[in-house]
């Protein structure tokens, strides 16, 4: 998707069909460059130094690839077997070789490509590593003598001495072409040509470069410091209009008005009094702090936007509860939004449990004033939905909890005072301001994740909101231990259905875990049919950078309960499946029979990820866990051991010894730190995976900054956004800081995570 060309100020709005006519735009726009300001910000992914050659022992086959090497000799020959001439030339790093193949109808056509591909001299090779009789080749390639194409022999002299700039390319445009095309709209740019979205003011504070000479730094370097100069202020360019971007989200925020709801006044009936001092356990000291602040903001007229993550289990759920409980003793109500059915019909379970009469206000034998928690999904019987909507509509309902079936226009509530979101990064800001949008005045606003996010990351993706964390453990509960389990070692695995048995033998239940649902079809080329997986998202992890296309196909669920059934040490248990296509009243069958102990080992896919909660569950086994993100296998690990016994999670790997996927396992077995493991998990993968949809794919993402290695330029960019939107909220006298928000974040959207 390129940058909208009504947006981008200055000549970056330009067409390159325009600037560099149709034959040259053409191939440009299938790398999605489109415009001038595209293709300026198609940054080098890398620089060649003239006397660095490339490692010709690291190319894999079938990798595209551009290479620095020197040419070792080079002959053109007729071809015996049939027609033509062929010339065949091998390029060297000093210790490898990789051949060059040319073929043409006569040798005459071969002697330009001879008369340049002369002994030492070094180039710059683009093409598919291919092998022919075991010597790896690059047949047809494109390339470029460093040197030699250039107009005159002293710009041939200086273009030898510098960097070279190598592009992001494809076999259809390779990265010289996009150097000169880049040179081709580069050169004449004049300084109003280019508006710079970083404020004088700024600029001049932090002695940072104008956008002009920074984009000729970057793509046309001198040397390596100009370069490397040149990219820190494109990052701190880029952390700045993001923090821009949520300076202003925190600023509209302030500026609503929200009904204060303050905590009712010692002495008067109060339904969170009456939970407090039913509560069978003690608040964690972070419960109680986090709670107080939460119950600080809510009493302000102005609307609460909080963020609360937490490890698995540390009981973010009683501290959301305890400020829906604020809202309703001061006559509001409280939506609880889940991103599925299981987890929302789990949400609604667990908060009448946890209230227990006071869930029954009005009922016989309810607490006298106790309120109703309703369950709103898309698969209710039109009779409980109807219900369910009238007690929402009357304010019957204190708490209503739901799927996405609370965002429709007939759902309306009596006084919203609260919006509960529970994995924000499953709902995009408009689907959360959808559901504010219900009440009279902003509601607050709680969002809860129990992916633990570094601060790095929290600085960025959610920016608008302020941030509790909830790193203790609840007490009595005993840990979790963790093991690797090689796949295609059968004592091993032969082992893990021996403990299944034993837990299940001691009254405790098992989790097993499969990436998919059917066994039928086999993974063509790495992937799945989307079908075949409960969200699409799942795939984009699951089929990584691994060579997953080069692995086993992935475990599915029909497959393995089958095989679970048929196994000796689980004879006489009983097995059942869950999974994203069986009909909601089947789920909740599947999951009422494991919670009951009627069914002893749940073989499932993802969609126990986040928030079912069976404290007797103490097992869970994860097939194919080396294709899973961490961060995901820490939500898995997350559902046993939430009761007394300790929890146990095997994970079943085929992963080769020192790969990525491999160190992820391993990772997750040593340490049960969640936020130690978030920040390993954006370190081992790309800053696109983290930050998800709405930054993958589009010439608006992310480029260069790195939010783990780059917290200090974020944290400073956030500081001077936040103080340039202070003095300036609409950003008025700042056109190219408006129009760079505008082109990077989507119009309905300014939502920097959408990770499933």
């Amino acid at each position: 998707m390129s940058t909208r060309t009504d947006a981008a100020p200055g000549r970056e709005s330009e067409l390159l069909t325009k600037v560099l006519g149709t034959r040259s735009a053409t191939p440009l726009a299938k790398l999605g460059l489109e415009t001038v300001g595209d293709l300026l910000r198609h940054y080098p992914r890398r620089y060649g130094d003239p006397g660095t050659l490339t490692d010709m022992d690291r190319l894999a086959l079938g990798e595209h690839v551009t290479v620095m090497a020197r040419v070792s000799r080079a002959t053109v020959r007729s071809m015996r077997a049939r027609s033509g001439a062929m010339l065949q030339a091998v390029v060297t790093d000093g210790h490898h070789e990789l051949a060059l193949t040319f073929f043409a109808k006569r040798p005459g056509a071969l002697r330009p490509h001879e008369d340049k591909l002369r002994p030492g001299r070094v180039g710059l090779f683009t093409g598919v590593v291919s092998e022919y009789r075991g010597t790896r080749q690059l047949t047809h390639p494109d390339y470029i003598m460093v040197g030699l194409d250039a107009d005159d022999a002293e710009e041939a002299m200086v273009e030898a001495s510098r960097p070279i700039p190598i592009y992001p390319a494809s076999s259809a445009v390779p990265s010289w072409r996009i150097q000169r095309a880049v040179r081709t709209v580069l050169d004449p740019l004049a300084e109003d040509d280019v508006v710079d979205p970083v404020p004088l003011e700024v600029r001049a504070r932090l002695g940072l470069a104008g956008r002009l000479d920074t984009l000729r730094s970057v793509h046309r370097p001198a040397d390596a410091r100009e370069w490397q100069r040149a990219r820190d202020r494109l990052r701190f360019e880029e952390a700045f209009v993001l923090q821009a971007a949520l300076a202003q989200r925190r600023a509209r925020a302030a500026e609503q008005e929200a009904t204060a709801r303050p905590p009712v006044a010692d002495g008067r009936a109060s339904v969170l009094a009456d939970f407090d001092a039913a509560l069978p356990f003690t608040l964690t000291e972070g419960q109680r702090a986090v709670g107080e602040d939460i119950a600080a903001e809510l009493a302000e007229a102005r609307p609460m936007q909080r963020l609360l993550q937490g490890e698995v289990g540390s009981g973010k759920t009683v501290v959301a509860l305890r400020a829906m409980l604020q809202v309703v003793d001061a006559g509001g109500q409280a939506a609880l939004l889940a991103p599925t059915e299981v987890l929302a019909a789990q949400h609604a379970r667990t908060l009448r449990q946890l209230l227990g009469p006071l869930a029954e206000g009005g009922l016989l034998g309810g607490a006298e004033h106790g309120t109703r928690v309703a369950l709103l999904t898309g698969s209710l019987g039109a009779a409980a939905r109807k219900e369910a909507m009238l007690q929402a509509a009357s304010g019957e309902a204190g708490i209503v909890v739901g799927t996405h079936a609370l965002l429709s226009e007939r759902v309306q509530f009596a006084d919203l005072g609260l919006v509960v979101v529970d994995e924000q990064h499953r709902f995009g800001v408009e689907q959360r301001d959808a559901l504010r949008a219900k009440g009279r005045a902003a509601p607050h606003l709680l969002v809860m994740t129990a992916t633990p996010i570094p601060r790095t990351v929290a600085m960025t993706v959610f920016g608008d909101l302020e941030t509790s964390s909830l790193t203790e453990v609840p007490a009595g509960r005993a840990g979790i231990t963790s093991h690797v389990v090689p796949a295609d070692n059968p004592r091993w695995m032969d082992r893990t259905w021996t403990r299944v048995r034993e837990e299940v033998d001691a009254g405790h239940r098992v989790y097993v875990v499969c990436p998919r649902i059917h066994p039928d079809a086999d993974l063509p080329s790495g992937g799945a049919a989307a079908k075949d997986f409960d969200d699409v998202p799942d795939l984009l992890e699951l089929v990584d950078a691994d060579g997953a296309g080069d692995k086993p196909p992935l475990r599915a669920v029909l497959e393995v309960a089958e095989m679970l059934r048929e196994t000796p040490q689980l004879d006489g248990l009983e097995v059942a499946v869950l999974h994203g296509q069986m009909a909601p009243a089947d789920k909740e069958s599947a999951m009422a029979r494991f919670a009951s102990g009627e069914v002893q080992v749940l073989v499932s896919t993802t969609v126990i990820e986040v928030g079912v909660d069976v404290p007797e569950a103490t097992v869970m086994v994860v097939f194919d866990a080396d294709r899973f993100g961490l961060s995901q296998l820490h939500q898995l690990r997350g559902r046993v051991g939430r009761g007394s016994a300790p929890g146990l999670c095997l994970l079943v790997s085929t992963a080769q010894p020192g790969s990525p996927a491999a160190t992820r396992v391993e990772a997750l077995a040593e340490t049960t730190d969640g936020f130690r493991l978030a920040t390993l998990d954006l370190e081992l993968r790309s800053e696109g995976d983290v930050l998800g949809a709405a930054q993958s794919g589009r010439s608006s993402s992310l480029r260069l900054l790195r939010v783990v290695q780059d917290a200090d330029v974020i944290a400073q960019a956030r500081k001077e956004a936040t103080d340039v939107v202070a003095s300036d909220p609409g950003l008025d006298d700042q056109p190219g800081l408006q129009a760079a928000i505008a082109a990077q974040l989507d119009d309905e959207q300014e939502e920097f995570l959408e990770r499933a």
